[in-house]
């Protein structure tokens, strides 16, 4: 990961600019670089992934342009062999490096030609502006805001924002800023036409298409790293990894002391294909200490994002801590398109796509926030392969019908793509833990605990009038809110609300946000 941000106007100083931009060091620990720009500041910290040298430092320039990106462009070569046979030079191995060439060429357009999991900030010298544009999921952060003198700001986080505007919103994922309008490039749930090739066709693309998102996802010149839960999902990825490399790859699994239910499924995947595999067992000292720490590299109050995060953070520490691991691998995004177990609830296939489109469309301030945020802070890249914008597409046009549970097995047509040697069968055919519980149950419990003892009754109906965006309904999501607020003080509005299940379902209508409260559990989490 890297962290870029981006100003043009007279408010902020040089010194002030630094100040916010320092906020996030962690993301780009390797170099720190801040320019002048024609009546504006531009900043870049750097970490260093493709293209170690120090020529791959940014900002980049091209004659008076300038560009900061924070991005893996896939499949760069080919596009830097097009551009050097119209005369562009480069002066680095970097993959953002070609950018500036692209804009020169393709203007705004070159965003839908990018492969890519990206947020970039460019100076256009002709016109005396900033552009700005993020990635069509949103895996690649970007915030921004106006001054008093509404001047727009832009930076990779909301804690670098945090005293300079009045309002941080997320960038929207696929779109592109140009002349004070948002403009939508590409739109990742739109579907022109549904897919409706019998089973074993759907099956085989879907496997082709998830093992080309992680072979692009596997070139990099820092050392590479997996995060393997003992679900489907993370368990496929260092599976197909494992095959690509034909190496042990190196995988990191966590659980609470207690009661971890994914470190034995884990350590049967890691043992099956014959990982590098390293365990990290948390206790509820740790999970309590570090609540506070989470939630402000977060940036939000959502109960199941932030209780996701406190097994994806202490993993990611002790990683950083402990190896030399530069990018890490994960599985998310999976479940927003084959389905949760509550989408088990669906009531008809349109309805089961809606959902899907409103769990990718918000998946940015969700689980892809808590990768990128539990995963960067701590110096480290997240790499998403179900992220894959081929792959995603493709499955966002698949017949909803054929993507509901009507197998008797949730996220069938994933399992079915991948039925072979990848993993063992008891794993591939596993039914999902909710990855907050699978750490161990008890770790939710000790949160709600804590929480429970932080506030009586009356505390916590009294404190709760305060709120009138996501109002907190718990005294758990009082106590993350009130952390929250510490630290981002009128900002709920960055997160649209709490994620739930859909409650107008029949069977859907409950007040946690945990798989474990649903009638259709079961077997999961044991």
């Amino acid at each position: 990961m890297c962290s870029i941000m981006g100003y043009l106007g007279t408010s902020l100083t040089r010194e002030e600019f630094k100040e916010h931009f320092d906020k996030t060091t962690s993301r780009g620990p390797d170099m720190q670089r801040i320019i002048d720009l024609p009546g504006g500041i531009m900043g870049f910290e750097r970490l260093s992934i493709m293209g170690l040298s120090e020529t791959g430092m940014q900002p980049f320039s091209l004659n008076d342009d300038r560009l900061v990106c924070n991005g893996e462009i896939y499949g760069f070569r080919p596009l830097k062999e097009e551009l050097i046979k119209k005369g562009y030079t480069f002066l680095s191995d970097s993959d953002c490096e070609l950018l500036l060439p692209m804009y020169r060429e393709y203007g705004t357009g070159m965003f839908k030609m990018l492969d890519a999991e990206f947020a970039c900030i460019i100076y256009d010298s002709a016109s005396g502006k900033l552009i700005a544009a993020r990635d069509p999921i949103g895996i690649r952060p970007l915030y921004y805001g106006y001054t008093g003198n509404d001047e727009i700001v832009f930076a990779s986080e909301a804690k670098n924002l945090v005293g300079i505007t009045g309002k941080i919103s997320p960038f929207p994922p696929g779109h592109y800023y140009k002349d004070g309008k948002f403009i939508c490039y590409r739109d990742m749930t739109k579907v022109d036409a549904y897919i409706d090739d019998d089973l074993d066709v759907i099956c085989k693309n879907i496997h082709d298409k998830l093992v080309e998102g992680i072979r692009k996802r596997l070139d990099s010149d820092a050392p590479l790293g997996f995060l393997l839960s003992g679900g489907l999902d993370s368990s496929l990825v260092c599976a197909v990894a494992s095959r690509l490399l034909d190496k042990p790859v190196k995988t990191f699994a966590i659980g609470m002391n207690t009661d971890a239910i994914d470190l034995k499924y884990a350590k049967e995947v890691a043992d099956y294909i014959h990982s590098d595999h390293t365990e990290v067992i948390i206790t509820k000292e740790d999970v309590i200490r570090e609540l506070p720490t989470v939630i402000s590299i977060l940036g939000t109050y959502d109960i199941t994002t932030i209780r996701a995060s406190m097994g994806m953070y202490l993993v990611c520490k002790a990683i950083h801590e402990n190896t030399d691991i530069r990018v890490l691998l994960t599985g998310e995004i999976s479940d927003e398109l084959f389905g949760y177990k509550y989408t088990d609830f669906a009531p008809d296939s349109g309805e089961f796509q809606k959902e899907a489109v409103k769990r990718i469309s918000e998946i940015h301030m969700y689980d892809v926030l808590r990768a990128d945020r539990c995963i960067s802070v701590n110096s480290l890249e997240a790499r998403v392969p179900f992220g894959d914008l081929d792959f995603v597409s493709y499955v966002m046009s698949i017949n909803p019908e054929k993507k509901m549970n009507i197998y008797g097995k949730g996220k069938y047509l994933l399992r079915h793509a991948f039925e072979g040697d990848y993993l063992p069968y008891d794993i591939l055919m596993r039914e999902k833990a909710a990855f907050s519980d699978a750490v161990g149950h008890s770790m939710v419990d000790h949160l709600k605990d804590y929480a429970n003892e932080r506030y009586t009754d009356e505390e916590f109906n009294e404190l709760i009038t305060k709120y009138d965006h996501a109002r907190p309904f718990t005294k758990e999501s009082l106590l993350y809110r009130e952390i929250f607020e510490s630290f981002y003080p009128g900002q709920s509005g960055m997160v649209k609300d709490f994620w739930m299940p859909n409650k107008e379902w029949e069977g859907c209508n409950v007040n946690d946000p945990s798989a474990r409260v649903l009638s259709n559990y079961g077997a999961s989490g044991n």
